[in-house]
């Protein structure tokens, strides 16, 4: 089969396939992200203080919930070998082990998130009315932690497997209700009082339940769903699979956790630098997060394509595919930085009202524009060795790229360079060019060409 990949024709087949694959996922990743944005603009209206604290609130939450998340993106080239090969059975018991794994670290992940107050005071130095206030926002989401845990297992399932159309609708509708649920809880109706931060916390919460139950709606009675996709038997709980799934998810929970807590510490560093620089930075962060979607639903497309390809035998078209993905996710985000650099003055409306937030956000755009090429690039990269089962190297490179590079530059330029939030900004700027440098080099020597589709543990 892998024979095939050198024909002619082939040499641009991968466009067309990765893209039926990245057209949904990007859809689903933009709506979960509109989400958040809808958040933070609803919180931003509100007031400039819920705004910060639920910026420095985003810091433990996301960056505790990528490591988890991670984990279980260890079902990844399982599943998407699995279903290249064949396999029916060996992708149902990923599923069934991938549940198991989700509920055990949503445990983890839960009594985490108990402990964001205190965590903020000790770690980032906040203000006590602000940690106070994020820590209450936490709290309301906590009884929903076990829902996004599975959430994201059937979402790796499916996705593996080519089953997207569940993930799109359960982001319209996800979006439609939190919206309404924003509406009412953050600003009171309906003889509900006003909440404000801790409303949009309970809402983002019930947001995550009803997004379990849409998808897990959508996708009943799929002839690749299994009718018994709960853990009911012991090949579930075995050991050696259960291990090989940790083993492979833990690097990329690492590799996420790193690249989520370099930003979350960026975002205690502008918090440093006073209300207004960090209201700018979300109003920032959010636009380039946002931008992020497109190329990360590109990247978990992918996952799936070059994964299915090596269980199907053929590492040559998945060495394309690979490089097809990569240049996409690049193209997606040049257009992205082009639009932060020429409405750098009027998107950030969309959040804020305050003046001088404004022009804090509209100075530092252009610098979020200028990394979006490199972003595009190693997220992408990062899905291919997802697809491979390595998982390893992209963690080692965010090590370097962000912790050793980029987060000591940009405190420098901020605090003693004289640069504030702009200094900040340039720091991300270069741990991720670094990261994208790192993982074309190494798709380039050690990619999808040379490797090998996973040995089954079960």
């Amino acid at each position: 089969m892998s024979g095939q990949a050198t024909d002619p024709p082939a040499r641009t087949s991968e466009l067309r396939p990765l893209a039926r694959l990245a057209g949904p996922i990007v859809l689903s990743q933009v709506g979960s992200h509109l989400m958040v944005a809808v958040d933070t603009a609803m919180i931003g209206h509100a007031s400039s203080t819920a705004l910060t604290a639920s910026g420095i609130a985003s810091v433990w939450l996301t960056g505790t919930s990528m490591l988890a998340y991670g984990v279980l993106h260890g079902m990844d080239p399982i599943v998407t070998q699995a279903h290249g090969a064949g396999d029916d059975e060996r992708a149902h018991l990923a599923l069934r082990r991938g549940v198991v794994v989700a509920l055990l670290v949503g445990v983890l992940l839960a009594l985490v998130w108990g402990v964001t107050g205190p965590a903020l005071r000790v770690l980032g130095g906040q203000d006590p009315e602000i940690a106070a206030m994020a820590h209450r926002y936490a709290l309301a989401q906590l009884p929903t932690v076990p829902f996004g845990m599975l959430f994201i297992a059937l979402r790796q399932y499916l996705t593996g497997r080519g089953v997207l159309r569940p993930m799109v609708w359960a982001a319209v509708w996800g979006n439609l209700f939190n919206a309404a649920a924003n509406g009412l809880l953050i600003y009171g109706g309906l003889g509900i009082p006003a909440l404000g931060l801790t409303g949009a916390g309970i809402a983002t919460g019930l947001t995550r339940l009803v997004m379990f139950l849409l998808v897990l709606g959508h996708a009943h009675g799929h002839p690749l769903m299994p009718d018994r996709w709960w853990p009911r038997t012991r090949r579930a709980f075995e050991a050696g699979p259960l291990w090989q799934l940790i083993r492979i998810g833990v690097p990329v929970g690492v590799q996420m956790g790193l690249e989520v807590w370099a930003f979350g510490l960026s975002t205690l560093m502008a918090g440093w630098l006073g209300v207004t620089a960090g209201a700018a930075h979300m109003v920032a962060l959010n636009l380039a997060s946002l931008s992020f979607m497109v190329p990360l639903g590109v990247s978990m497309a992918a996952t799936t394509r070059v994964g299915n390809l090596l269980g199907a035998g053929e590492p040559a078209r998945a060495q394309r595919a690979a490089w097809t993905a990569m240049a996409t996710g690049a193209t997606c985000m040049a257009v992205s930085g082009l639009t932060f650099l020429l409405a750098r003055t009027t998107i950030p409306r969309i959040y804020s009202s305050d003046p001088e937030v404004l022009a804090a956000a509209a100075a530092i755009l252009p610098i979020a524009a200028a990394f979006q090429v490199v972003d595009g690039i190693q997220v992408t990269g990062a899905g291919v060795l997802r697809g491979m089962g390595n998982t390893r190297p992209a963690a080692l490179f965010n090590l370097l790229g962000y912790w050793i590079l980029g987060l000591p530059l940009g405190w420098w330029l901020a605090f003693e360079g004289g640069h504030g939030l702009a200094g900040v900004w340039w720091g991300l700027a270069l741990g991720l060019l670094v990261v994208a440098v790192c993982l074309v080099a190494w798709i380039r020597r050690r990619g999808p060409a040379r490797g090998s589709a996973l040995a089954p543990a079960a």
